[in-house]
């Protein structure tokens, strides 16, 4: 029952929005709808707590200790991205920026979205974990091409594009791991695709043709992830969509691909025996960090410094979980988990802030601490927490991450320094400006509600200090998972 409200919430949502999402309701609409959501969320959650791994529809969909919290993870923050959004939109129509028709698309798709990056997680089925992230693409292109801009247009084409040719290296790619299955699940059809039953047989395996599969997905699934020198599409779709799709795209987006990236993993180093898959990871993740901490000195506009800086984050976790075991595994699942709350906590803030400059340019926006303190407190603790300050969770996953790397990966570990000092002393110092430089613009009488950014980055900073009993246990039993125990 929870699966079919889990999923069938927002496909629902989607459809009843995409002839009503224009309506002045439709904004409560799209939480009310993210809410049944989250609530299915935490009843399968607790569900799979008490009675372990759950599987429905004939093994097609399963939940196991790898996607539980990410489920829930998804729920939550598309939950808080619909309560942003509703003020956030309804200013962007007065200002003429949207029109009815355009809202009516924005509800509509956003649901989509939602429904699509849970199906990728729960699915048990790699070919209907590719659909679905084919899906996500077409729902988000839609959404980041709202403002019908020339700049919106163009970056939305490229996001299309480049997604488009990387999404059909991992339909190759799954087809060639359906055709190394085939020849030991061959009387089971379609059943051969089904991780679980891969995952047990995955030592009988042709190594030859999986690690060919790998290379394949790893590029394919890595462009969404947004590993360089795949990245090009993120941020110009960061930059010209609206900021909330920013937020999910950073916070939700880039960690499904890395979930379907991780699964591949799982079944190829099974089969191959071999540190291959792992040093693929740890050589795109190191190249990711290093190429979006000096991209970062070059960022004039808010949202692509900050999207440059998911590059980064999401080169640490690959790094991460291509080194492997039970640490950098734990290490990898609470950073993608950190990342995702204060990454979209962060756009939240830079939304309000560049809607009352009427810029995202960093040049425009001065004194946010003057005029709105909510929002420049908001903004500057959250980048106080993304850039690895204690005590934030993000300190806690970047420190297991380096320490581990100096223990297992010497060599890498100066180059991780480097890299995350040099992104330091460049978001640093241009966030500072932006919350304290001096203005002469005039103090917000109404500054916005920004219950969400704080939500998160309490949650992040909890991580920081304690990690509840229940999640460290989903940590430790999906870092075995991971490590093919």
């Amino acid at each position: 029952m929870e699966f079919i409200v889990l999923l069938g919430t927002p496909l629902l949502g989607a459809l009843t929005l995409g002839v009503l999402g224009g309506r002045r309701w439709a904004p409560e609409a799209n939480v009310g709808f993210s809410l049944v959501t989250f609530f299915a969320t935490c009843a399968l959650t607790a569900r799979v707590v008490a009675h372990g791994n759950l599987s429905v529809g004939h093994e097609q969909f399963f939940v196991d200790s790898f996607n539980v919290f990410l489920v829930t993870l998804t729920a939550f923050v598309g939950l808080t991205t619909s309560l942003f959004s509703r003020p956030y939109m309804r200013i962007e129509a007065e200002h003429g920026r949207v029109t009815a028709g355009q809202l009516r698309l924005y509800h509509s798709m956003y649901q989509m979205f939602i429904a699509t990056m849970l199906i990728a997680l729960t699915t048990n089925n790699m070919g209907l974990m590719w659909v679905a992230m084919e899906a996500a693409t077409l729902s988000t292109v839609l959404l980041v091409t709202l403002y019908r801009t020339p700049a919106s247009l163009e970056a939305g084409w490229k996001y299309f594009i480049l997604c488009g040719v990387g999404i059909s290296q991992a339909l190759f790619g799954t087809i060639l791991m359906y055709f190394a299955a085939e020849k030991v699940l061959g009387s089971e059809g379609i059943s051969a695709l089904l991780w679980t039953h891969l995952n047990s047989v995955k030592s009988q395996l042709e190594p030859s043709v999986l690690g060919l599969a790998f290379v394949f997905l790893l590029v394919g699934y890595g462009t969404k992830v947004g590993l360089a020198p795949l990245h090009n599409w993120l941020p110009d779709a960061h930059a010209e969509g609206p900021t909330p799709i920013s937020a999910v795209l950073s916070g939700l987006l880039l960690n499904v691909a890395m979930y379907a990236v991780v699964r591949c993993k799982v079944l190829v180093e099974g089969s191959l025996q071999s540190s291959l898959p792992g040093r693929m990871l740890m050589g795109f993740g190191l190249l990711s960090v290093v190429l979006a901490a000096f991209f970062l000195w070059r960022q004039r506009d808010v949202k692509r410094l900050f999207a440059y800086s998911s590059i980064e984050h999401m080169g640490i976790i690959a790094f991460a979980f291509g080194m492997g075991g039970p640490v950098a595994n734990f290490a990898a699942l609470l950073h993608m988990t950190v990342h995702s709350l204060t990454k979209s906590s962060i756009f939240f803030a830079v939304g309000h802030a560049t809607q009352k400059a009427g810029s995202q340019l960093m040049d425009n926006i001065r004194g946010l601490i003057t005029l709105s303190p909510t929002v420049g407190w908001g903004l500057m603790m959250g980048t106080l927490a993304i850039l690895g300050t204690p005590p934030f969770g993000v300190f806690a996953s970047e420190f297991l991450i380096l320490t581990t790397a100096m223990k297992q990966q010497p060599w890498a570990t100066p180059i991780l320094l480097l890299a995350l000092g040099v992104a330091f002393a460049a978001i640093f110092g241009r966030v500072q400006s932006m919350v304290f430089g001096d203005t002469t613009a005039k103090r917000l009488p109404h500054p916005p509600a920004l219950v969400p950014v704080f939500a998160h980055l309490g949650l992040v900073l909890m991580l920081g200090f304690f990690i509840p009993p229940y999640l460290a246990d989903w940590y430790r039993a999906a870092a075995r998972l991971i490590g093919g125990q």
